[in-house]
């Protein structure tokens, strides 16, 4: 009446499509890679150097914002002392920057 009969039609888009969606894909994760997981590895590699490299004295920032001169080390803890007489332990991965010596004075 109204409405008038719809006829399926016969495929007449491309047929070599394949390759093209398959480049595009490769594309896309080449530039991924590039962009996001290639400079956060590199990150990691640096922050695990940094960490293995800690010795006793050095003043760091925890992730917390904590600032301290390490005094004891273990294999997966740092005693950090904090104030006078104050000692607080946290774990190794936690200290994300080491601070030029003489940056704390204030602890004796």
């Amino acid at each position: 009446m109204l409405i008038n009969q719809a006829w399926a039609q016969g495929a007449g888009g491309s047929t070599g499509g394949g390759i093209e969606s398959m480049l595009l894909i490769v594309l896309m994760f080449v530039v991924l890679y590039f962009l996001m997981i290639r400079p956060q590895m590199k990150r990691a590699k640096e922050h695990k150097a940094m960490i293995d490299a800690l010795q006793k004295g050095d003043e760091v920032v925890t992730n917390g914002g904590v600032l301290g001169r390490i005094s004891k080390l273990n294999e997966n803890y740092v005693t950090l002392e904090i104030a006078a007489n104050v000692q607080i332990q946290v774990q190794r991965p936690s200290v994300q920057v080491i601070l030029p010596k003489g940056t704390i004075k204030n602890i004796q």
